[in-house]
Parts: C-alpha cells; structure tokens; sequence
C-alpha cells in the first residue's frame, strides 16, 4: 500500500502540464455527475458521496464554475448521458493484483481498449473476481508534515482515538486508514482541530502487498499503471504492489 502511495505522491508533486490537468478535472467533473445521480441528490450536504467528490475537485483546483456544471448535468436538469459505473480486474507484470474503477457510456469499447493496454504492457485483463478478494474498502487520509500546526504524535493518538484503523508515517505524510462508515466523521473530527488534509478518499487497498524486487520491474508496473491512469474512463487505479523507498528514489 504504502508504495503506491508513495508514488502518487511522488508524481503529484512534479510539475503537471495542462493536458494532465485537464484529464484531472475531466475525471473528477464525470465523479462529481455521477455522485450527483447516483449519490442522493445535488446537495452536498444530504448527499456525501458529492459532497466528497466536490472536496476532492477543490482540493486540485478545479474552478467553481465546472464544479457546478457537473452537479446539474447529474441532477434532473441535466443531459441524458448516463455513465455506467464497472469494476475491471487484472494483472499486472510480475503478477501484481490490478482493480480498475471505470466509469463509461460504452462498455465495450472500454473493455477492448483497457484489455489491449494490459495484453501490450505485459499485463492481462482478468474474469470479475479474480482479485477483488485481495482488497478492501477503506478510508484514507493523508496530511503532509509541512503543514501540521500540532505535534505528530499527538495527531496520530488524536486520530487513533476517533475510530481510525491505522495512522502510519510516510516520511512526507502521515497516512490514516479508516472504515468506510466512520470516514467522514473522522475527517470532519480533524478539521474542527485545524489539521489541513492533502488527500481525502475512500479507496481500495490491499490486505497484503507484494514487494516489488527490481528497478526494472517497477519500471514495467508503473508504465501500465500510468497507461491506464491516463484513459478517459479510469476513474482510479489501485494495486497490491509495494516498492522499497530505495528503488523509489531511482525511479521517481
């Protein structure tokens, strides 16, 4: 787990052009729609499933006026596009465990272009079930140090004592891992402190992961994943690969 996150953080942190950007914002407005379809209703406030996808797209900037649009495209008032949310399951190289979330207005087109990235990257694309039982829904909330006004271990007990599952240290962050049902409570118990949250998710994670051995097999894994994080329809991209902060720093 702590792996991936690493990297994602890792990647965040680099300069991202605008086309990246814009794929960003693209893939939180189709959350924020569908949120607003699905979830129960356009208020954030009854509906938390918007109301975390609208923090989501804040969190990167993504400017009000787009916010907007993609809560009355979801809402009554919006156009008859309607996307179909599935779950892909797969592998990675090295046989690492690979759970896509998708969001489509066609599923086989879909299908057919994620199934050839992962047949030319070394990868399969796998039956329903082949690797979901590897994961669990989880909350996850990260805080970078920089920002932190209170003592780590402090945070850390604090969070502990609200209901969180697990608090590690990442180095750069601190990451809390919580239950899907007290997420938002926690989250909310955290921001009453004062404390500044820099990701805030409901996730799938790995009950176990698999360490990555080689510079050249982490290569091989993040080039799938950065393929399949760059197509319009993955909303998210999870694995149970773990890379070593040695070979982190190599590759990042």
């Amino acid at each position: 787990m702590s792996g991936h996150s690493k990297w994602a953080n890792i990647k965040h942190k680099k300069a991202r052009s605008d086309e990246k950007k814009g794929k960003e914002f693209t893939k939180l407005a189709k959350e924020i729609t569908i949120a607003a379809r699905t979830g129960g209703g356009t208020d954030p406030e009854s509906n938390s499933k918007l109301k975390l996808a609208i923090q989501k797209a804040k969190a990167i900037n993504m400017p009000n006026e787009n916010i907007a649009r993609a809560v009355k495209k979801g809402g009554s008032e919006g156009s008859g596009e309607i996307f179909e949310e599935i779950v892909y399951e797969g592998y990675a190289p090295g046989g690492i465990a690979v759970m896509l979330q998708i969001a489509t207005d066609n599923r086989n087109r879909t299908a057919s272009e994620i199934r050839h990235l992962f047949a030319k990257n070394n990868g399969n694309l796998g039956e329903s079930g082949c690797v979901a039982w590897m994961f669990k829904r989880a909350g996850i909330i990260q805080i970078n140090k920089e920002s932190l006004q209170v003592d780590e271990d402090e945070l850390m007990m604090s969070a502990l004592e609200l209901g969180a599952e697990d608090v590690t240290d990442e180095g750069d962050f601190l990451e809390i891992v919580t239950l899907p049902d007290n997420f938002m409570e926690i989250k909310e118990d955290l921001e009453k402190q004062g404390v500044e949250l820099s990701v805030v998710d409901l996730q799938m994670i790995p009950e176990n992961t698999v360490e990555i051995q080689s510079e050249a097999m982490a290569l091989k894994i993040l080039k799938l994943i950065d393929l399949l994080e760059d197509h319009d329809d993955v909303q998210n991209v999870y694995t149970n690969m773990n890379i070593g902060d040695e070979i982190l720093e190599k590759i990042s």
